[in-house]
């Protein structure tokens, strides 16, 4: 690779308790599931080709477990050091994080007053029901969108200040919203914005100030143990 820009491999972690129930899981710490485990560990074993040389998580448990279980699989996990950093966390539901999926947007729904929960998804995007979210949170703890983006921009820059123009490959495990809001705000061209799935690999390489998009939402390298 030539010596500039920088490669970042996005994973999403695999499936925890909370997802597999349909909880709400900002900040919130669950373990992965065995299938959750495994399909890591597929995911892994597709990334054998791909040599990291920087490790980040955010610092909840699920994502330092999804990077672990990665790098033993692809032969890093003895030479690579994980770093974690806050600024990747989910987005933080507040009162609401543990609740049921369908119960907190029931909940979001009635505020922004509309019939359906699929009424609302249709007409309101990210930023306002992440809004919402705060605002009909007594304790007012779930973040906005201001917030959220605040602290993941913050972390992005550092990351990109640390490695622009060094030709290296990162890999960042994340969450699913994190990485998806990320890579609806940095790539313009980026058209594919389906929620992540558990254990996904979203490549974006970072090159003369611009993002350009080579995978997402991406699992057809995972490999089984016995391929």
């Amino acid at each position: 690779m030539a010596n500039n820009g920088v490669t970042i491999y996005f994973v999403r972690h695999g499936e925890t308790y909370f997802n597999y129930y349909g909880q709400m899981q900002g900040w919130s710490n669950t373990p992965l599931t065995e299938h959750g485990k495994e399909d890591v560990r597929r995911c892994g074993r597709g990334l054998k080709g791909v040599t990291f040389d920087a490790v980040y998580t955010s610092d909840l448990s699920r994502t330092q477990e999804t990077a672990s279980l990665i790098l033993q699989e692809n032969g890093q996990f003895d030479t690579m050091n994980m770093i974690q950093m806050p600024e990747f966390r989910e987005v933080f539901f507040g009162s609401m994080e543990g609740w049921y999926g369908s119960d907190a947007y029931a909940k979001i729904r009635d505020y922004l007053g509309y019939e359906t929960t699929k009424e609302m998804f249709i007409n309101t995007d990210v930023a306002e029901r992440m809004n919402a979210f705060h605002a009909a949170d007594p304790e007012k703890h779930a973040e906005d969108f201001m917030m959220f983006w605040s602290r993941v921009e913050q972390g992005l820059l550092k990351l990109i200040d640390k490695h622009r123009d060094s030709g290296e490959t990162i890999l960042l495990v994340a969450h699913g919203g994190t990485i998806r809001y990320i890579l609806e705000n940095l790539i313009p061209d980026l058209t594919e914005t389906k929620s992540l799935l558990n254990a996904s690999v979203s490549v974006a390489r970072y090159d003369e100030g611009l993002y350009h998009l080579e995978k997402y939402n991406d699992v057809s390298h995972f490999t089984d143990a016995d391929d």
